[in-house]
């Protein structure tokens, strides 16, 4: 290969290519090169992430499949088990939001049932730059309806999720999208090649030009030139992902399947390759066999294509018939074009010409990793660099609370979720905008709560503790709808680690994510590393978000955010304290992102979490909400809007100021409502988990007050700093995005 910038034009520095010659003992051809550039990808080959993620807890008691498949699963009893898996489409959506969604949702719901389960769930992690700019709401709204359509033509309910808006993701927007299915034990079906001599079968759509190159271009940062990569985005077909879904759940309970792979990301190279791989076996195909949808189409183009709704299956010798009328069926192409082979070889033929032959090990695994320098970002001195005591404390609380609820961070979204339709399947117990979302697991008393979540601000100011967090919110927001946290599958998203200050924050953002799951016992099962999420230079904040799924025993348990009885007790678990930094509230009224996040404490944590679920279980919980964004104020803002029912509260004046009382966001707090009677018993569990729980006041009326407490010279004075009525909070809170976006 004499031109050096071939391969440099896909994506290869000089010493993999170097490393290639050596693994080949020649020097590569051109669809062989083209091979190593996407598969060598780092989005492909995750060989500057794969040594730190070997930090990460991965097995459990639970755990049926961890990391290394399509999906992770876990098991929930009754011989059935959850597959789980979150993955990004974030360069694709910055340049086509709609189709670059819509392929994300259509991606991540083949990795699910290629594991053999019935896709029942759809979640999303979303991030925008600030909403006054015209590109954003055009990404804002071409992405929410990408998800939208392909969802619900799949007939798959969207039922939680969580969007952010920040000048830091403004060029680059991040899309997750999470997918979640129920399968038996005996019917998970894993991506191997196995069986010499086993017909190799593709199966779905025809291949077209669409999406070549993908890989590579989600594994660069995006700049002018990335419009010209439009090309790059696939197309999406959810019509024909349905049949294809339908198909290949009805040809895994014939038996004759032996490994079965989505062509994903380096379509039909990743897929053979990676189920050789896994087998320690070879693959012989024949790009002259393959169904096209487009003339003229070289072996290069065919197998790079990221062409939409495909799969890679191979099938037991002999049964290659059935497999072609179970898609013929369903109206789909399921055409041999291969075999497997002894010799540990992925050979491209077209026709009788031999177009590309490398081990298929050398491809899918053997992507030189080169240890990256690590250091601590400078700009963490000013930005941590905060003076609490230059802060004005606000005069007026009433109008800084609606302000607040006016953030497009904190206010209701359900301009977006009501473009989701969450219920169908009529699985649903708690449909978007509580805590988590809720499903009911048919034939049993069983339910699953699923939540995502990351604050990428935390974790820009403290990477290592906004990581640890963001475990922390996803565990605290399961256990407050009645679930005991399972499993966690992650999609972090980073700027270049070719730069060492990100690195260092990639790698402080998984040792506390890490640290975390270990302490709640929530091993991470699947997930996705997203790098190079940068424009011109500048990366978004750090977001490794978090995927989580927690089982409720018994579903008649389930609790919400929203108050239910007048009357009933208000009780804070957990403890304020004065940790304003990195707050909504810094943000929203000082126009400030700066201090330290609030600290975490992961013992106190995991007391917390298991005071509430015992206190749920026993059934004298009415209502459990997380304290997060927004802090105190703003959560009982939230439970009174949901509830149509206002509060009376009292809080003793601290040695905090009165902002960070209100608003401040100290970790692991939560807040429940009872029927006083039950408070004694209350009592006898939070003494058991060694915890604080404090009485706020009661569920009452049609407005929230929240009086302050002050003791001085053994008399008691109360003075009113909030008093809103409930329908003018939620006025702010539900209409604030709809408002904006009409």
């Amino acid at each position: 290969m004499q031109d050096k910038k071939l391969w440099r034009q896909m994506g290869l520095t000089d010493k993999e290519y170097e490393r290639i010659k050596e693994i080949l003992g020649r020097e590569p051809n051109y669809v062989e090169l083209g091979m190593y550039g996407v598969m060598w990808s780092e989005h492909c080959s995750y060989k500057t992430s794969k040594p730190v993620l070997k930090r990460f807890p991965v097995k459990g008691p639970h755990v049926l499949q961890g990391p290394g498949e399509n999906a992770g699963i876990v098991d929930i009893g009754n011989n059935l088990a959850v597959a789980m898996k979150i993955e990004s489409h974030n360069h694709p959506s910055a340049i086509e939001p709609y189709q670059g969604a819509a392929t994300g949702v259509g991606g991540i719901i083949r990795d699910i049932f290629t594991m053999g389960a019935r896709p029942i769930a759809l979640l999303n992690s979303l991030r925008f730059g600030e909403l006054e700019t015209e590109r954003t709401r055009y990404l804002f709204e071409g992405v929410i309806s990408g998800i939208a359509d392909y969802g619900n033509c799949m007939g798959i309910p969207t039922v939680g999720g969580e969007v952010y808006f920040s000048d830091s993701y403004a060029e680059n927007p991040l899309v997750n999208a999470m997918c979640v299915g129920i399968i038996k034990h005996d019917e998970i079906t894993r991506g191997k090649a196995a069986g010499i001599g086993n017909p190799v079968m593709l199966v779905g759509a025809r291949t077209g030009r669409d999406g070549i190159h993908g890989a590579s271009f989600a594994s660069e940062e995006l700049s002018e030139d990335s419009e010209e990569r439009r090309p790059s985005v696939q197309v999406g077909d959810p019509f024909m992902e349905k049949l294809l879904l339908e198909a290949c759940l009805e040809l895994m309970k014939t038996g004759a399947v032996v490994g079965i792979q989505d062509l994903g990301a380096a379509g039909l190279t990743s897929s053979s390759c990676e189920t050789a791989s896994r087998a320690g076996t070879g693959i012989e195909l024949d790009v002259s066999l393959v169904p096209l949808r487009e003339e003229g189409m070289t072996p290069y183009e065919i197998m790079l294509s990221e062409s939409q709704e495909r799969m890679l299956v191979i099938v037991k010798k002999g049964r290659e018939e059935e497999v072609r009328k179970i898609f013929e069926k369903w109206d789909l192409t399921a055409v041999t074009i291969g075999r497997v082979t002894d010799d540990g070889m992925l050979r491209v033929l077209n026709g009788g010409r031999v177009e590309a032959e490398v081990p298929a090990d050398s491809l899918a695994e053997g992507a030189p990793s080169f240890p990256k320098e690590s250091r601590r970002p400078e700009y963490l001195d000013e930005a941590t660099d905060l003076d609490v005591s230059c802060i004005a404390v606000p005069t007026d609380f009433n109008k800084v609370l609606l302000e607040i609820l006016g953030s497009p961070n904190v206010a209701s979204k359900e301009w977006v979720y009501n473009q989701y339709d969450y219920m169908v399947r009529t699985d649903t117990v708690v449909q978007p905008g509580s805590d988590a979302a809720v499903l009911r697991i048919k034939g049993t008393k069983k339910g699953i709560a699923l939540t995502t979540d990351c604050n990428g601000r935390y974790c820009y100011l403290n990477p290592y503790t906004g990581g640890a967090i963001a475990v922390a919110e996803a565990a605290r927001n399961l256990v407050c709808s009645g679930a005991k946290p399972l499993a966690v599958t992650d999609c972090l998203n980073f700027g270049n680690p070719e730069k060492p200050e990100i690195y260092w924050q990639f790698e402080n953002c998984v040792d506390g994510m890490s640290k975390a799951c270990k302490i709640l016992e929530t091993p991470v099962i699947s997930g996705n590393v997203s790098f190079y999420n940068e424009t011109k230079g500048r990366a978004v904040y750090p977001t490794p978000v978090v995927g989580m799924v927690g089982l409720i025993k018994d579903i008649e348990k389930v609790t919400t955010q929203s108050f239910k009885n007048e009357g009933d007790m208000i009780v804070l678990l957990g403890e304020t304290r004065e940790e304003i930094g990195g707050s909504e509230y810094l943000k929203v009224i000082h126009g400030i992102e700066k201090g330290n996040p609030p600290e975490l404490n992961l013992e106190l944590e995991k007391r917390v979490q298991q005071c509430c679920l015992e206190a749920i279980n026993f059934g004298i919980i009415n209502s459990a909400h997380d304290v997060s964004e927004g802090g105190l104020a703003v959560a009982l803002a939230e439970c009174c809007i949901t509830g149509g029912l206002g509060a009376k509260i009292e809080l003793e004046k601290k040695e905090i100021r009165e902002d960070a009382l209100l608003f401040g966001e100290s970790q692991s707090r939560i807040i429940l409502t009872l029927s006083p009677e039950n408070h004694k018993l209350l009592e006898e569990i939070v003494s058991k988990y060694d915890v604080k729980a404090e009485v706020l006041g009661w569920v009452s009326g049609d407005s929230l007050t929240i009086d302050l407490i002050e003791n001085q010279n053994n008399n008691r004075s109360y003075r009113k700093i909030i008093n809103l009525k409930v329908r003018e909070m939620e006025k702010i809170w539900r209409g604030k995005l709809e408002c904006i976006m009409d």
